[in-house]
């Protein structure tokens, strides 16, 4: 395999899809290795196959707003990869959506979920909706609208959406309710449902519980212990939510939080008041964090600055892609962290992931350490397949196991001669390997 031919290749097919390209790059650079010992995949052009989607589906969504006012946004499906399961993945409902993000979101789905051991594949999608400032009414009638076309594409054997950044328990509720009357069916065809209706117990959390099991387990792998250690959180959604509150059970104090209008530092560190009020800025639909300070004595907000700028022992990007830049890095890397683990989705630019491992930095990538999230997902599949639920317990317990498996096959193909884990290449090797040996049972296709 000639990473650089098929970089030009794509470049050339695809060009200013700066985030998918990235995605593609990194795997490539990861598996480059392990794809030259097996002269199969060449032959049967595995690669050229994996990195372009199966089908993309693109459509209008012409709505109306409370005043009468007829908008009309784009809504996408990405269904990337097959091979293991029916597709898998959210939808993003976002002014920044476009096709470059969920080209890679899908291609980091595909490999993600493979390392849950799950059956499922890899898709994504969304639209360039933004939920910030809208009624109840309005984002209604925009999931309604959004489902009125993107019902066609999807079911239970075929592609099982889930939320994602501005799809939460609402939007997901309101999607449901439009596909059920489309279809006449009751089906466990989109997850992160309420939990009366077939939704499963500790959903909303786990991404981020996920998160910090994986990260435990990266500290134990190396000797140290979460009891006391200081964490710097970026975001304040679901996901940054979940990880703040597993976090603190563990014993870690988390010190910030932040939103795109600058970070808190919270000294004293979150608590279990702190936390849930994370979830009430998440429900203002508001992209601002610097209400926590008025709510709480001690804290200080930090306008326009990231929270990388803080001493941590822990550090975990938790809020969109490329969120953590190659400055950060070289931040971070000064204050001599012990560990840095990507919570959302390529959370580190190229430039910093590669500083951070090319100072031996423990460092894990978003395909391992946030896909609780989505292997949570798939449990909900199988309750609803099964037609049953499982108690927290239950669902916590599997999904402990799991990350724990995750954990497993990123240090069986990370660990390098010298000792270093390799977690980014590790992720990337166990997620391909498995893909591709599915790929090549089911021939050219």
């Amino acid at each position: 395999m000639n990473v650089e031919k098929i970089m030009q290749d794509l470049e050339h097919k695809h060009p200013g899809e700066a985030e998918y390209l990235q995605a593609v790059r990194e795997v490539l650079v990861s598996i480059e290795d392990v794809y030259n010992k097996h002269p199969e995949f060449e032959k049967a052009k595995l690669i050229e196959r994996i990195v372009e989607p199966e089908r993309i589906i693109t459509f209008r969504v012409p709505w109306v707003d409370d005043k009468g006012e007829v908008h009309v946004n784009i809504g996408y499906r990405v269904q990337f990869n097959s091979a293991i399961g029916p597709y898998k993945g959210g939808l993003r409902f976002h002014p920044s959506v476009n096709l470059s993000i969920l080209k890679f979101l899908g291609f980091e789905q595909t490999f993600k979920n493979s390392l849950t051991t799950l059956p499922m594949g890899g898709g994504k999608g969304g639209a360039d909706f933004s939920i910030r400032g809208r009624s109840d009414n309005e984002v209604m009638r925009f999931c309604q609208a959004f489902m009125n076309e993107l019902y066609r594409h999807i079911g239970p054997d075929e592609d099982v959406p889930a939320g994602d950044i501005g799809v939460g328990a609402r939007e997901i509720g309101y999607l449901y309710g439009q596909y059920k009357k489309l279809t006449h069916q009751f089906q466990g065809v989109l997850t992160g449902k309420g939990i009366e209706w077939g939704g499963s117990k500790i959903r909303p959390e786990a991404t981020g519980f996920g998160a910090l099991y994986f990260v435990n387990q990266m500290l134990q792998t190396h000797g140290h212990d979460i009891k006391g250690k200081t964490v710097a959180i970026s975001g304040f959604g679901n996901v940054a939510w979940g990880a703040a509150k597993k976090a603190t059970e563990l014993g870690a104090k988390v010190i910030t939080i932040s939103g795109p209008d600058g970070y808190v530092y919270d000294p004293a560190g979150l608590d279990d008041e702190k936390i849930e009020y994370m979830l009430e800025l998440r429900a203002s639909g508001n992209d601002v964090c610097e209400p926590y300070v008025d709510e709480f004595d001690g804290a200080e907000f930090f306008p326009n600055k990231k929270p990388w700028e803080r001493k941590a022992d822990i550090y975990l990007p938790c809020a969109t892609q490329n969120e953590l830049n190659g400055q950060d890095a070289d931040q971070i890397l000064a204050n001599k962290p012990i560990c840095v683990a990507e919570v959302s989705n390529m959370g580190c630019t190229a430039e910093a992931a590669e500083k951070f491992i090319a100072a031996h930095q423990l460092f894990a990538p978003g395909k391992a350490v946030n896909a609780g999230g989505v292997a949570t997902s798939g449990l909900e599949m199988t309750q609803n397949s099964m037609r049953l639920g499982w108690s927290s317990e239950e669902v916590d317990q599997k999904l402990h196991q799991i990350m724990s498996n995750i954990h497993e096959q990123c240090v069986k193909y990370g660990r390098q001669a010298d000792g270093y884990i390799d977690y980014v290449k590790g992720a990337n090797v166990a997620g391909f390997m498995k893909v591709a040996n599915a790929m090549m049972a089911q021939g050219i296709v």
